[in-house]
């Protein structure tokens, strides 16, 4: 049997297994990720499912370890609370990239089997165990059952053959062989590495090829484990252990034989991972920002190699670099060796360990617009932001730091590439006629239905909660509107284009946020009427135009929820029209006039 069958096999009811079979196969390590946890526990909940063995079963909390996202938060904490119910351990936020941690902690061994809710967690190949990434359902069932069906793949073997280049990294054999097999020629396909430099690669450089198993469409990448490998894992388990080996007269479907000599640096152009092309193709290409880290390229060679390119020398002007490990025993040792304070002096960010911006929660993403060379194992639209991302190995992404475009070791400028400066234009402008007769057109009275919120201290965050303040369109923003305002949940679906909100004293208290004046009106609403506002907020309002009137008391005006008020914004007069009742409210001033004429500050 290949090495993927005699793992299914030594964990089913079968002595054999041949590629097509369907078998259970019981899981030595059952986990689930903060990404897809929650999902995991609510199929627990509504099932009313029990767990076979707590002891095997853990969460791994490494998608968003900063806590920067509302909804990661909440995910964690309900798995939180579950895993104290059920006795289940959590790896948290300060561990790092779960499937690392699997190794790591010994949870994984050579010959194991795992499950966990990463499509990564065939990286497990680097040391021989056979990891998969499922969706939540199958994680549930297996949390469940210990065990879960698989339909046995056919294996290929690949042949290394030669010296390897001493320029060329591990990252480099993994886009090689993307270069080779692209996206979907061994899709479907457990893949065995072999040959006499693959015998002499260290665990960190098998994890970095496995963990682009996914990028290849593979169901994984197994590595028969060395001796340095099992002396780890040993270590690692606490227990002596047999090393797993395919068997002589094993069969392939397919063996190919390539030569390793004939690998070269290669970088994988935006949009896809298997679109690799030499250094040399891309080299000169302007860049934004550099990532260092992900599950490929997050290990202690991978530091230490962006390190030797960093030492004594400065990111470019105008560029972030961005430095996540894989693990916190990893970012542990980079403050022992030094290295943190390398990354510093060379003007890098260096975040606590996990995924980084492969998961969309964590350091690595960039923006629309940006261009990125980045260390990850995907670059898909989308998935590490809204920018460019080409990929590299770590000492590519630190050259290209330090150089300012994409560049290699050996070929980096003495001085960096600089963005150039834009041509100055004249500071203001002439207002066009049509623009002059639009300003003098604005009313000076509104009429509108009321809505009476009898509260003080209504702050920002009611207003327009910070989960929202990526949102740069005004278009989009009143629908958050209220939305964190206890009772007034559903107030954006309820508002009508002309209402007129009545609050009491502090409206509009805490933060800056501009969107919190914005999102009144994107709503349409006409005015606000406030006993007071947050000094920052009067300011936003006033600047953005939006009517905002203060009175002192409105007690005489028998105000009533849907009552019908006109506001005169140069008199100051306010006028309840179903009694015809009018108070006096503070006129506005001549410069909140000017700017609210002008249709703003601008």
């Amino acid at each position: 049997m290949t090495l993927i069958e005699k793992i299914i096999a030594n964990h089913s009811k079968y002595s054999t297994v041949k590629p097509g079979d369907i078998v259970d196969i019981e899981i030595d390590t059952r986990a689930a990720r903060d990404f897809g946890g929650a999902n995991v526990v609510k199929h627990l909940k509504d099932h009313q499912l029990n767990i076979e063995n707590p002891l095997k079963t853990f969460f791994t909390f490494d998608c968003n370890p900063t806590g920067s996202d509302q909804k990661y938060a909440v995910n964690q904490h309900i798995c939180r609370l579950y895993a104290r119910e059920h006795g289940i351990k959590v790896y948290d936020i300060d561990k790092g990239i779960g499937t690392h941690a699997m190794i790591q902690e010994g949870l994984a061994w050579p010959g194991s089997t795992a499950v966990t809710t990463d499509s990564h967690a065939n990286i497990l190949g680097a040391i021989g165990s056979f990891g998969q990434g499922m969706g939540d359902q199958d994680i549930a069932a297996a949390w469940n059952k210990g065990k879960v069906w698989f339909k046995v793949p056919p294996s290929v073997k690949i042949n290394l053959n030669g010296e390897w280049p001493e320029e060329v990294r591990a990252k480099d054999i993994a886009l090689n062989l993307l270069y080779h097999f692209g996206a979907n020629d061994l899709l479907g396909y457990s893949v065995e590495i072999y040959g006499e430099a693959v015998e002499r690669f260290t665990l960190d450089e098998r994890i970095t090829i496995a963990s682009m198993a996914t990028e290849m469409g593979c169901i994984i990448i197994l590595f028969e484990p060395n001796i340095i490998v099992m002396d780890y894992c040993e270590e690692r388990t606490g227990r002596k252990m047999e090393p797993i080996k395919a068997d002589a007269d094993a069969h392939y479907e397919k063996v190919y034989n390539l030569n390793i000599e004939e690998f070269a640096p290669r970088v994988s152009r935006p949009g896809a991972p298997h679109d690799t092309v030499p250094v040399s193709e891309v080299k000169g290409i302007k860049i934004d920002s550099a990532f260092i880290g992900s599950c490929t390229n997050g290990r202690m060679q991978d530091m230490r190699a962006a390190a030797s390119i960093l030492e004594g020398r400065q990111v470019a002007p105008g560029v972030v670099l961005k430095i996540v490990p894989a693990t916190d025993e990893i970012w542990q040792q980079c403050l022992e060796e030094g290295l943190v304070q390398i990354f510093k002096n060379a003007g890098a960010m260096l975040s606590n360990a996990g995924c980084a911006g492969c998961a969309a929660g964590q350091v690595g993403q960039n923006g629309q617009g940006e261009v990125t060379i980045s260390t990850g194992n995907r670059n898909f639209p989308g998935k590490q932001g809204k920018g460019e991302v080409y990929l590299a190995s770590p000492v590519v992404v630190a050259a290209s730091a330090v150089a300012g475009m994409i560049t290699t070791p050996d070929d980096i400028p003495d001085e960096p590439a600089f963005f150039a400066l834009p041509k100055t234009k004249s500071a203001t402008k002439e207002v066009s006629p049509e623009r002059k007769k639009e300003i003098v057109e604005k009313p000076t009275t509104v009429e509108g239905r009321v809505w009476y919120i009898k509260e003080d201290n209504i702050d920002t965050d009611m207003i327009f909660h910070n989960r929202y303040l990526a949102i740069t369109d005004v278009k989009e923003m009143g629908q958050y509107t209220f939305d964190n305002l206890k009772g007034y949940e559903n107030f954006a679906k309820q508002a009508k284009y002309g209402d007129i909100v009545v609050v009491q004293k502090n409206f509009g208290s805490g933060s800056s946020r501009q969107q919190a004046v914005d999102c009144f009106a994107s709503l349409g609403i006409s005015a606000i009427l406030a006993e007071s506002y947050g000094a920052i907020y009067e300011r936003n309002a006033i600047n953005a135009a939006f009517p905002i009137v203060t009175y002192k008391s409105l007690n005489s005006l028998d105000l009533s929820d849907g009552d019908i008020l006109k506001i005169d914004f140069i008199t100051g007069l306010i006028t309840n029209l179903k009694n015809h009742i009018s108070i006096q409210g503070e006129p506005f001033s001549e410069v909140q006039l000017e700017i609210y004429q002008n249709g703003g500050l601008f």
